[in-house]
């Protein structure tokens, strides 16, 4: 059994958020809420909204130990990138792009806990 949650449309840049969530990969649910309360990057708060979202979902949807969760699968895709225009000299423009996240958090229960 495994429960996920999704965060989709975050205004975050995806390599930024990919960063935070390799840390988290595989860890215990503990471990993982932990690593991201201490890590100092503006993704980890919106990861870890996700990561307490998915453990909610497996603990009220399908019944799961919450003392036996893990991160089974933590990944980032890239959402739609709003483009902006910046005016520059001699009458050119520089494209600013900012651009947004899908964050997916899957987890499951460790079986022998």
């Amino acid at each position: 059994m495994e429960a996920r949650a999704q965060a989709r449309y975050v205004r975050l840049a995806p390599r930024k958020a990919r960063a935070v969530v390799d840390l988290i990969r595989n860890k215990d649910l503990d471990e993982a809420l932990s690593i991201l309360r201490y890590t100092p990057r503006g993704a980890a708060k919106e990861v870890e909204k996700v990561v307490r979202s998915a453990a909610a979902n497996a603990e009220n949807n399908m019944e799961l130990d919450r003392g036996s969760l893990y991160i089974d699968r933590a990944y980032v895709d890239e959402g739609p990138t709003m483009k902006r225009v910046q005016p520059r000299a001699r009458g050119r423009r520089f494209l600013i792009l900012k651009r947004s996240s899908h964050i997916t958090v899957v987890v499951k229960e460790r079986k022998g806990v």
